[in-house]
């Protein structure tokens, strides 16, 4: 999942996306603060070692 948020004066705003090249084309027409950031689950406990 990649994630936009955008700041501003007394706001933030997040937009969710499901694929990187959508993420991308989104951050250049948004004006502002903005950050984009990948969120990676990792949800496989058998690779976790005790």
């Amino acid at each position: 999942m990649w994630v936009i948020t955008v700041y501003s004066r007394n706001n933030y705003k997040i937009f969710e996306f499901d694929t990187e090249k959508e993420a991308k084309e989104a951050f250049e027409g948004i004006k502002g603060y903005k950050i984009l950031t990948e969120v990676i689950y990792f949800n496989d406990y058998d690779l976790v070692k005790s």
